[in-house]
């Protein structure tokens, strides 16, 4: 028998609060001279008030010993009676008309046969995807509230509830068992086979659950997997089944054991290992995907690891060999001199200014064979380099960049003093030096040859 307290099924309370005292079981004036007036005597007033109030509370009439105390006490200082006046149990006529007095005034017709028959359909009806006996007797209270009828009997939906899930369970396993061939049935069969060694059957090992995801675990998990997928097709043996039920189906087969499972039917039999091994496969390939991402984050931290040390090792060197490099260059810079005049005369000009680092000037420097000559006489008296390139085109500041670039763009150079003082930091050779400056930078814009080989005479 399903426990009353796991279903909704109306009761009393094991302390009745001061409020639901006042609000539920207090009777109006209305009612006190109705029920006065369906009565003679006080203690029947009194059970006809206590009963209309349940009623009114419960949705059925209960047994007199099951009112609480505290209610009958309320509802009798409600009438103002003395407190000698007891509730006790009327005979079966005057019950009988008790009730009927209470259903004409709140307008519920008794109806014992279509109360059956409606909280069997609500009943018969959730159990092809419900299992549990107190979700059904749920069902069949709020079908039989939303009809306005007189609740029956606790008792009465539990039996009705049994009776209808294992008829509903029956042709369930029943329509499972007929699927299965000889092969397959045989293969569940040897599930519940206990080995004489380790004293566990294969049932107990898909009860196991995964454990750290160790490369040896997944590698058993894995072979699970292959295990019971060579047991059949249990998604063909269950269609049509819903889904609730082959959950509720496979929870039973889990908490039970090898040996109360060959004390089972057959076709139940059948059917809870189908069930148990489908769910089983599910949560097996959910085992599976998620050691696999853990096993490749382990691995991806591993490698992010060594390569941070890789980097380390690697930087450390390149730092070595850097500070070898500086050295060497200061040894030559000692031993060739280290005025700019003299590095100019022994560094030959490049074919270029370094990449983003000159604009006019560059494209000047990169003109083809008719500018050798003209190259190898105007060559800067400074090294073309990263940093001994023109102030003028390396200038973090943009309004002194644009002021050159466009002086350096016009027909005739005549420089404003800021841009010919760049120059002058630039150039310091002799055709560029006194009164010679001019002829030599006009010399940069000269776009004709032969104006060019005539300037250089």
């Amino acid at each position: 028998m399903t426990s009353i307290d796991r279903t909704a099924y109306p009761r009393f309370g094991r302390v009745v609060s001061a409020r639901e005292l006042a609000e539920v079981f207090t009777p109006t004036d209305a009612e006190v001279e109705w029920a006065r007036s369906r009565t003679q005597d006080e203690h029947h007033l009194l059970a006809l008030a206590v009963w209309l109030k349940s009623y009114q509370r419960l949705g059925y009439f209960p047994k007199i010993a099951d009112v609480p105390p505290i209610v009958v006490a309320h509802i009798r200082g409600a009438l103002r009676l003395a407190d000698e006046v007891e509730l006790q149990r009327a005979a079966p006529m005057t019950a009988s008309r008790h009730r009927a007095f209470v259903r004409e005034r709140l307008k519920v017709t008794y109806e014992p046969a279509r109360v059956r028959r409606i909280a069997e359909g609500a009943i018969r009806k959730e159990a092809q995807s419900k299992d549990n006996p107190a979700d059904l007797i749920n069902v069949a209270l709020e079908e039989l509230v939303r009809e306005r009828c007189e609740l029956p009997g606790y008792t009465t939906l539990d039996s009705m509830a049994s009776a209808i899930r294992t008829e509903v369970n029956t042709g369930m396993f029943t329509l499972v068992a007929g699927r299965l061939d000889w092969a397959a049935q045989t293969r569940l069969a040897r599930l519940l086979v206990v080995d004489p060694v380790s004293r566990r059957s294969e049932f107990d090992r898909l009860k196991d659950v995964a454990k750290a995801a160790s490369l040896g675990k997944f590698k058993q998990r894995l072979a699970l997997l292959a295990d019971i997928d060579a047991i059949g097709p249990t998604q063909e043996w269950l269609e049509g089944i819903p889904p609730g039920k082959i959950a509720h189906f496979a929870g039973e087969a889990r908490v039970t054991d090898a040996a109360d499972m060959r004390k089972v039917g057959q076709a139940k039999q059948l059917t809870l290992l189908a069930c148990f091994a489908q769910t089983v496969a599910t949560g097996v390939r959910d085992d599976v995907v998620t050691m696999f991402c853990k096993r490749m984050a382990a691995i991806h931290k591993k490698g992010r690891d060594h390569l941070e040390l890789l980097r380390e090792a690697h930087r450390s060197e390149s730092e070595r060999l850097l500070g070898v490099l500086g050295e060497v260059l200061s040894v030559v810079r000692e031993a060739t001199g280290s005025g700019p005049d003299s590095m100019a005369e022994r560094q030959r000009p490049t074919r270029g200014w370094p990449s983003g680092q000159g604009g006019w000037c560059s494209r000047l420097w990169n003109r083809p064979v008719g500018w050798t000559r003209w190259r190898l006489r105007t060559r800067p008296c400074r090294p073309i380099t990263a940093t001994t390139i023109c102030r003028c085109w390396t200038s973090t500041t943009a309004p002194t960049v644009q002021r050159c670039s466009r002086w350096w763009r016009r027909s005739s150079w005549n420089p404003p003093a800021p841009i010919a003082a760049c120059w002058k930091q630039c150039c310091s050779c002799a055709r560029c030096a006194g009164r010679r400056r001019r002829w030599c930078l006009s010399g940069w814009r000269s776009s004709s040859r032969a104006r060019m080989a005539s300037r250089s005479r």
